[in-house]
Formats: structure tokens, C-alpha cells, sequence
């Protein structure tokens, strides 16, 4: 057994969702911060056989697509202002970040 955690922007996450419902996988989805951006993420938790892993990373997959955005950046705080670009600058996010787990037990209740 694995457990799968991806790591998905917000944005994808009620296609994330739905897909793998509709495919009959269960999921708990934890809201989460990502820290390079500070934007908002959802975590997903997948218990599955090993032999439904590559069925469930080809979901995620399709379901996750990465895009380029612009975003402000934070000023620094305290930091070295040297560095600071005070203009939005263009960067690649979605997409998602994925570890497959080896799961020793699992219980339901």
C-alpha cells in the first residue's frame, strides 16, 4: 500500500477532486500555504494499492497543469533591499508536487 501526497495550487483543486472521484479513489484534502509564493495550496492524501499508484500519478497529471503567472513580490523584511525587484515579475506555477509514500498499516474506523 502507498499513500500518495500531492502537493496542488488552488486552482486545480476541485478538477483534482472531482477526477478522482469520478475514477473511485478517496482523498482527504488539507488546505495549505505554499512558502515561495505564499499562495494558496491543497494538499491531497491517497491511500491506494500499489498496483493503482501510476493510475492515480496519470490523474493527478492530468488534472495539475503548470502556468505562467505574474506576481508581486514581497518586500523584504529587515532583509537586504539590494536584491528586492519592486516590479511584478513573471514565474511558472501549478502543476504539483508529488511523494509516493510506502504505507506499513492502514485502519479505517
Amino acid at each position: 500500500m502507498k499513500l500518495v501526497v500531492a502537493v496542488v495550487q488552488d486552482k486545480d483543486s476541485n478538477r483534482l477532486s472531482d477526477a478522482l472521484v469520478k475514477s473511485n479513489f478517496r482523498a482527504t484534502k488539507l488546505a495549505s500555504t505554499g512558502g515561495f509564493l505564499r499562495s494558496g495550496n491543497t494538499t491531497f492524501m491517497v491511500g491506494v494499492e500499489d498496483q493503482h499508484v501510476p493510475r492515480v500519478l496519470d490523474i493527478i497529471k492530468e488534472n495539475c497543469q503548470s502556468r505562467d503567472q505574474l506576481v508581486a513580490p514581497v518586500s523584504p523584511m529587515g532583509g537586504n533591499a539590494d536584491s528586492y525587484v519592486p516590479y511584478p515579475v513573471e514565474v511558472e506555477v501549478g502543476g504539483a508536487t508529488v511523494f509516493v509514500l510506502p504505507i506499513e498499516q492502514f485502519m479505517q474506523y
